[in-house]
């Protein structure tokens, strides 16, 4: 059985840990690819709210395998954290039974956090990820698989705090790295995760070549994409569907089917351009009703009107399959709605979205309307979900005026939706017919 890639399709926070906790009930393996916790996501079972940076969305389902792979960024405490967080809700430990590590992903200490908090300018999550990429592109930085090497020489502390030392002088912190913390730091990084180190790539390989279904998760959206994002308002990593099998260390022939997650709507946190953000009633009723605060930060989220034009964008860059449409059912009460066909630059109408970020940033959004439809309760949007599942009607279930914007949405960018979200629940999710 083919990996399946889920992947952001706007700047982060579209829902994907929702879509792949959904998913992995008919997975036996999810794995992360890229990125860090300063990505986040979030699960909402019942009455039950579980919020991960780290750990895969498919932590929830004991036969579930996870992998934080190759091309990820792994602060250990976060993850610990995580992990006895999950173990008090009543879950198991993971660790060395279903939770496996990249032996090539990287560690994040705390010399890469007092780094990133530096950053006044793009507006980071301060978590470390940037440095800790950084360092990996210098080739100085540790792996998970170098941790048992660095534990028996007694001279890779001192050599390595010395470094960091210059490098937080250099760049004006006040913070220093102590030798002998940071010996003691490595050294309990490798008992608590001994068991967990593994070449998770060829785990994913042997298990695809069983058969097994394996899902790629990605992090962040293809907009904050490093290459192929809004430059330089971007992460630290290609979050698009070229990096899933390299990320996960598996051969892209594995890939068949690629879902590209989108709200029914737009936002976006931290700095950059977005040229259909309201900063008006509907904006503020997006925010309100939508609940836009980060999982990672809690800063609230800018909110738009859908963009088809850095939609298609993040097509052209991962050929979606198939659109995994969320929170529509946010879109309820608004008498229109507007979606974003091209933008006006300087006077003249461009349906690509520029590379530049002045340039983008000087975008005006060119829209076409179409007619809103009423607002339900979370509670009734659920059994509109149910209803249609259960009886196999797709989105026929859905008030007129929301199936037209679904159909509209397919349309314009020429990818079928698989599934459309009308609320936070694992169930209120509708599968497309």
């Amino acid at each position: 059985m083919p990996a399946t890639v889920i992947l952001g399709a706007q700047w982060g926070d579209e829902g994907k840990g929702k879509l792949v906790d959904r998913l992995a009930e008919q997975a036996t393996w999810v794995a992360r690819f890229q990125g860090g916790n300063n990505a986040g996501h979030t699960v909402v079972i019942g009455d039950r709210v579980l919020k991960f940076h780290l750990l895969p969305s498919g932590i929830t389902r004991q036969e579930c395998s996870l992998v934080l792979g190759d091309g990820m960024v792994i602060d250990p405490w976060v993850l610990n954290t995580e992990v006895e967080n999950w173990i008090k809700t009543g879950g198991d430990d993971p660790r060395g039974n279903r939770l496996f590590v990249s032996e090539r992903a990287h560690v994040i200490l705390p010399y890469h956090r007092a780094m990133d908090s530096l950053d006044k300018t793009i507006g980071t999550t301060g978590r470390g990820i940037g440095p800790t990429y950084s360092d990996k592109i210098n080739r100085i930085g540790l792996r998970f698989g170098d941790i048992a090497e660095v534990v028996q020489d007694g001279s890779w502390a001192e050599i390595t705090a010395h470094r960091m030392n210059k490098s937080l002088e250099a760049a004006g912190s006040d913070v220093r790295i102590d030798a002998s913390t940071l010996a003691s730091e490595v050294e309990w990084i490798h008992s608590t995760y001994a068991t967990s180190i593994a070449n998770t790539g060829l785990m994913l390989d042997n298990a695809l070549k069983l058969d097994e279904h394996v899902i790629l998760e990605g992090a962040q959206g293809c907009l904050l994409d490093i290459d192929q994002g809004t430059f330089p308002f971007v992460t630290s990593s290609v979050t698009s569907r070229g990096n899933a099998s390299h990320g996960a260390g598996i051969h892209p022939g594995h890939v068949d089917d690629v879902i590209g997650i989108t709200k029914a709507y737009i936002t976006r946190v931290g700095n950059g351009a977005m040229p259909t953000e309201l900063e008006d009633d509907v904006g503020e009723h997006l925010g309100t009703v939508g609940h836009e605060f980060g999982t990672t930060t809690g800063r609230k989220r800018r909110c738009g009107w859908f963009d088809a034009v850095v939609m298609r964008h993040a097509h052209r860059i991962n050929g979606f399959t198939s659109l995994a449409l969320t929170k529509l059912d946010v879109l309820g009460g608004l008498d229109e709605l507007k979606i974003c066909v091209a933008y006006e630059l300087d006077g003249a109408e461009i349906t690509e979205m520029p590379s530049s970020a002045s340039a983008l940033a000087r975008c005006k959004p060119i829209y076409v309307t179409v007619p809103g439809f009423g607002s339900k309760s979370l509670e009734e949007w659920l059994v509109v979900a149910k209803h249609a599942n259960e009886n196999g009607l797709g989105i026929s279930t859905l008030p007129q005026p929301a199936q037209d914007y679904v159909r509209q949405l397919e349309s314009l960018l020429g990818i079928p939706c698989s599934s459309v979200g009308v609320g936070p629940d694992r169930d209120a999710t509708i599968d497309c017919i």
